[in-house]
């Protein structure tokens, strides 16, 4: 088969596209760096042409009031390349409870991206994924002053990238879902707890102080970032992956 994996060079892009060719596949990353701009349309038709499948990972470059404009735009001239290339399957990445988090804009915009692949016409899979433990030295960067880390009590279910990667492959290489398909790490916390046992294993002289009105994660209610029902969970624990 073939893979278009659009925003192929990025962190999951590019164990995406390893392992759909170690699998014996042709998968071509695309980005900004190799001539696909997915705003302005720039070779993105020569990119989807002859795909069976796409694979979308590209991200909005803020989290900001302008996510919700670059995930409709960017859709839209995706979908529409991959209804003129004849693409079979479109899979997006999307993040688990982005529907459910009416304060913070970039959730929004995720949901969007979600609702316009559905209403696209082409069939579809829809991977939603936990926070990626990979992401947690800028989550503490973000409410930091001096020596302390302010972070919400909200639950967290961390899963390492390389989980996520493995999951949006094996979808891509499956029968379309026309649905979602929900994947998190093998255990719940509290963010504010996470910080600790992350700088208990990287000390830096900073500690932290649980606020459940710092930082975006404030905004989300209970336990929506969590994984229910009929997830995937995946093997990577967090202290197996710090250490």
């Amino acid at each position: 088969m073939k893979f278009a994996v659009i925003g192929g060079t990025g962190l999951i892009g590019s164990q995406v596209v390893k392992k759909l060719n170690a699998a014996g596949h042709e998968a071509v990353p695309h980005s900004m760096s190799t001539g696909v701009d997915v705003i302005t349309g720039q070779g993105l038709e020569e990119a989807v042409a002859e795909a069976d499948v796409v694979v979308n990972l590209t991200n909005s470059p803020t989290f900001d009031d302008a996510s919700p404009a670059f995930f409709r735009t960017s859709m839209d001239n995706l979908l529409a390349a991959c209804r003129k290339g004849g693409v079979g399957h479109v899979v997006v990445l999307s993040i688990v409870g982005t529907d459910q988090v009416p304060g913070l804009v970039y959730y929004q915009a995720k949901a969007l991206q979600e609702d316009i692949l559905k209403a696209g016409r082409i069939p579809y899979s829809i991977v939603r994924a936990t926070q990626f433990m990979e992401f947690m030295d800028a989550v503490l960067s973000w409410t930091t002053d001096g020596e302390t880390v302010r972070l919400p009590a909200t639950p967290i279910q961390p899963i390492a990238a390389k989980d996520v990667s493995d999951t949006v492959a094996d979808v891509a290489l499956g029968t379309p879902l026309n649905g979602t398909l929900e994947v998190g790490g093998p255990d719940v916390f509290t963010l504010d707890e996470l910080g600790r046992i992350t700088l208990e294993a990287h000390p830096d002289g900073r500690t932290v102080v649980t606020d459940d009105t710092a930082g975006m994660f404030a905004a989300v209610p209970g336990d929506v970032l969590t994984t229910k029902g009929d997830a995937r969970i995946a093997p990577t624990h967090y202290a197996d992956w710090l250490s």
